[in-house]
């Protein structure tokens, strides 16, 4: 069973292939360049340098957000219509899912993806494995980090924070919880492609034509345009 794997959320692109428990293949770029010209260059190099044939696949596994509306879009887009043309399954997992998988897997506590979202907003959730299984505490949100911190400090337990936008919000997350956080390393801050596919790879099957992205909030230009014509929608 081979499956492959698609996240253009953010400004991390990866790709990867994994055959049945073995990740035959990976690619994972973290620039600011547009993903609409780099990502099906970068799905057929490393399809042939696997030695895999579309018609190989399984299974397509994507990233569904929250993360950049363009991003997301890309992603869902080009996973939806590679799974339709080979006729086989597509799953769709939570970004901020693949990047607390992507490093927490031997943390004790509870795991605190992160992705800016502008404004002193962030997209995060909680997570934690339990017996090998990632588990979600709290579903993704759209919240402010401060909120975010002081909710976290009632806790227990230590929380691993992650993600690439991290930088913008540690010292929120310093001066309102202190010594409860806990910092990921730079190196495991990209969501990593392999772990998308792992965890994609069990779960239930989408409807390819109905499924959507998962962007939490509408994008800020849909969100003025529907409240400037919101007269007219009514009518």
């Amino acid at each position: 069973m081979k499956l492959l794997s698609i996240d253009t959320s953010n400004y991390s692109l990866g790709v990867a292939l994994l055959d049945g428990n073995q990740v035959i293949g990976e690619y994972i770029t973290n620039i600011k360049k547009n993903h609409s010209v780099r990502v099906m260059p970068a799905i057929e190099a490393l399809m042939k340098d696997c030695d895999v044939k579309p018609s190989d696949l399984s299974k397509i596994v994507v990233a569904k957000g929250p993360g950049s509306y363009t991003g997301v879009r890309i992603g869902v887009t080009i996973a939806k219509t590679l799974a339709w043309t080979l006729n086989i399954p597509l799953t769709g997992v939570s970004s901020l899912e693949v990047l607390a998988a992507s490093a927490g897997r031997y943390f004790e506590g509870v795991i605190s993806p992160v992705f800016d979202a502008r404004r002193g907003q962030i997209y995060t959730g909680l997570y934690q494995f339990s017996e090998g299984n990632l588990i979600t505490k709290n579903k993704d949100q759209l919240v402010l980090s401060k909120d975010w911190a002081a909710e976290l400090k009632e806790r227990s337990d230590k929380v691993l924070f992650i993600g690439n936008d991290l930088p913008l919000h540690r010292k929120t997350f310093e001066e309102i919880i202190g010594t409860q956080a806990v910092f990921a390393e730079i190196t495991e801050h990209n969501p990593r492609p392999a772990e998308l596919a792992l965890l994609g790879r069990d779960k239930e099957a989408e409807d390819i034509h109905s499924f959507v992205p998962n962007y939490i909030r509408l994008a800020e230009a849909e969100a003025n345009w529907i409240k400037a014509n919101k007269e007219k929608i009514r009518k």
